[in-house]
């Protein structure tokens, strides 16, 4: 793995970073994207320095912004190997009937557009290389959550992911869902009482990512074992 390129949105923190540093670990080379532009750019050297890592400045709900990244990581290393559309934001809460809709409009825009905006700028790049796909959905993209938009939001991303991987049947490129139950990270204010960490969804990309090729693991669902009774 040590010339594979794998290209990850919302790489500054969370889930996002914790992969790069796994992934780079397993001989990876790094694009790590993000609006937090000095958090990547300081993940990017404690990851190897322009070698093994770059850090670009990426927000997700811009086509320019999007394209540009792309292009940085192909002047860069030359090729994308992998790509982790992992970019998110939670909810706002009061259900249906009372959130701030203001919310909800940026969420829906990163959530789905910005998902599909990275489709859109990378297929191309991983036809070049038969490469992999990744996008991180969720548990509440497989279940009723009541006055959720966040949950439709993910509902999207697992739709997005069964689209593109029929659309992309025949290509080489293998579609992996990663599908997360509630994770400890920043999109919380307060740690739940039970959670996943980040590592552990990382592994959950470090385990598709590694598989041969002939083999294309199409979801990981992976959530907290239940606190004992």
């Amino acid at each position: 793995m040590n010339d594979a390129v794998i290209l990850i949105t919302g790489a500054s923190s969370g889930i996002g970073a914790e992969t790069a540093r796994q992934v780079t670990k397993a001989g990876y080379r790094v694009v790590l994207a993000a609006r937090s532009e000095d958090r990547v750019t300081r993940l990017a050297e404690a990851l190897g320095g322009p070698d093994r890592a770059l850090a670009v400045h990426c927000d997700v709900n811009d086509a320019a912004s999007q394209q540009a990244m792309v292009a940085s990581a192909l002047e860069h290393f030359g090729r994308i190997d992998a790509v982790f559309a992992n970019a998110g934001m939670g909810g706002s809460p009061g259900g249906f009937s009372g959130a701030d809709t203001a919310i909800w409009r940026e969420m829906i825009l990163t959530n789905i557009y910005g998902v599909g905006l990275t489709l859109r700028h990378t297929i191309e790049a991983l036809k070049r290389t038969r490469g992999h796909l990744l996008l991180t959905g969720s548990a509440a993209g497989r279940t009723t959550i009541a006055g959720s938009m966040y949950s439709a939001t993910k509902w999207a991303v697992s739709a997005i992911g069964y689209g593109v991987r029929e659309e992309l049947r025949g290509t080489g490129i293998r579609v992996t869902l990663i599908e997360p139950g509630m994770v400890d990270t920043p999109f919380f204010d307060e740690p739940p009482a039970y959670a996943l960490k980040p590592e552990d969804v990382a592994r959950a990309v470090l385990y598709a990512i590694s598989q041969p090729p002939h083999v294309d693991v199409n979801e990981i669902l992976v959530r907290p074992t239940p606190p004992l009774d």
